[in-house]
């Protein structure tokens, strides 16, 4: 896919001119991906691919996506990184801070607030419980939903009316490798076969 300024890049699908803004916590996925569900550094086959969250959920909801990748820049700017996520169509947004500052969650936190005033349904990309209350006062007829993975998302997000959750890598498939995971499994979904091998 040719790069292109990311102001002007939008996933679209339909053009009645709604968009559904895309918040992620970049560090927040990272964190339970190596910590929580690997226990090391993720391969290259197991690191999301994050243009398929933009694909999902403009044909999820019907309408175009802005995505907007929030990361924790207060030691380095990653630029390979921050061009591969212009050439997705992702708003790269590097923060720096002091060292106590969580400067991630204060700029979500601020986005989430601002998008208050403004048209357009949000999904989080987060488990991070700081954030349930600011995306509870957007539930005022838009759509909101979260997306992550469902054994790790905060449970205070269950509370707002209304709400979608979204697995990362259970609907999104966003991973070209099967992740370690343990998870309740419908029994129409059962295959021993997965457990057999």
């Amino acid at each position: 896919m040719r790069g292109r300024d990311a102001t002007e890049k939008e996933t679209s699908v339909t053009d009645d001119g709604r968009t559904t803004w895309v918040l992620i916590d970049g560090e927040n996925i990272d964190a339970t991906l190596g910590s929580s569900i690997l226990g090391r550094r993720p391969q290259p086959d197991e690191r999301p691919r994050w243009d398929r969250i933009l694909a999902f959920l403009a044909a999820q909801w019907n309408q175009q996506t802005r995505g907007l990748f929030f990361l924790n820049a207060s030691t380095n700017l990653p630029m390979s990184f921050i061009q591969a996520l212009l050439a997705l169509g992702y708003q790269p947004i590097p923060l720096s801070g002091d060292a106590d500052e969580k400067v991630v969650d204060i700029a979500i936190q601020r986005t989430l607030q601002t998008l208050r005033d403004r048209a357009g349904d949000v999904v989080l990309v987060s488990h991070d419980g700081d954030f349930v209350d600011d995306l509870a006062t957007l539930a005022d007829g838009r759509r909101l939903g979260v997306l992550g993975f469902t054994e790790f998302r905060n449970a205070g997000f269950g509370d707002i009316p209304g709400i979608q959750f979204f697995d990362l890598e259970y609907d999104v498939h966003a991973f070209d490798a099967q992740l370690p995971r343990v998870r309740i499994i419908p029994i129409d979904e059962f295959d021993p076969a997965q457990f057999v091998r």
